[in-house]
C-alpha cells in the first residue's frame, strides 16, 4: 500500500462520526473501487459498515482483508472486530474459533483477551469469562497495589475456570477449529 493511500485512509478515519457512518462509507467506497484487493482498504470499509450497524456486510470485508494478507497491528484489530462481530451476530462458535486463532497469533493482546471474554460470557460461561479477565489483570496490569495479590487473582481464576470445566471441555473442539488448524475466512 502506498503512503498516499495510507494517508487518505487515515484522514477518512479521523473525520468519521460514529453516530453517522454513511459519510465515512461514502468516502471509502471510491478508494475501494480503485483498490479492491488492498487489505487495509477492505478492513477499513468493513469497520465502517460494522460501526454503522451492518455487521453482515462487515464480515465479508473482514474475511477478504485477512485473505489478502492484512498484517501487523491492523491485522490484530481486524481479528478483534471480526470475532466481536461474529459474536454480535450470534455466531458464538465461529467467534470462539476466531479469538482462539487471534490469541495464538497475538498472545499478549489484552484487547483480544477482553473481547474473547465477552464471547465466553455470551457462550454461557461467565465463570470462564471472569477467570480470563482476572488472568489479564494479573499478567498485564502493572500497579504496585495489585502486585502482591497477583497469585490470588490467578488462584481465583483457576477456581472460576474449573466451575465451567464441563462446558470448556464441550467447547474445546470448537476453539481448536478444524483438524488442519485453518480457519476458513
Amino acid at each position: 500500500m502506498s503512503d498516499a493511500i495510507e494517508a487518505q485512509l487515515d484522514a477518512i478515519f479521523a473525520a468519521r462520526d460514529r453516530e453517522d457512518m454513511q459519510p465515512t462509507i461514502d468516502a471509502l467506497l471510491p478508494v475501494h473501487t480503485e483498490h479492491p484487493e488492498d487489505p487495509r482498504v477492505l478492513y477499513e470499509l468493513g469497520g465502517a459498515y460494522d460501526t454503522a450497524g451492518d455487521e453482515a456486510t462487515a464480515i465479508g470485508f473482514y474475511e477478504r482483508a485477512m485473505e489478502r494478507g492484512l498484517a501487523g497491528d491492523v491485522r490484530r484489530r481486524c481479528w478483534l472486530q471480526y470475532g466481536s462481530t461474529l459474536r454480535n451476530l450470534g455466531r458464538i462458535d465461529d467467534s470462539l474459533r476466531v479469538f482462539a486463532r487471534a490469541r495464538a497469533e497475538f498472545p499478549d493482546s489484552v484487547a483480544l483477551g477482553a473481547f474473547e471474554a465477552l464471547t465466553l460470557h455470551a457462550d454461557g460461561r461467565p465463570n470462564t469469562a471472569l477467570a480470563s479477565l482476572l488472568v489479564l489483570l494479573a499478567e498485564h496490569v502493572d500497579a504496585p497495589e495489585l502486585d502482591r495479590y497477583k497469585p490470588a487473582l490467578r488462584g481465583n481464576a483457576d477456581h472460576l475456570a474449573s466451575l465451567d470445566a464441563g462446558d470448556d471441555a464441550a467447547h474445546a473442539e470448537v476453539r481448536q477449529g478444524p483438524a488442519d488448524g485453518q480457519l476458513s475466512i
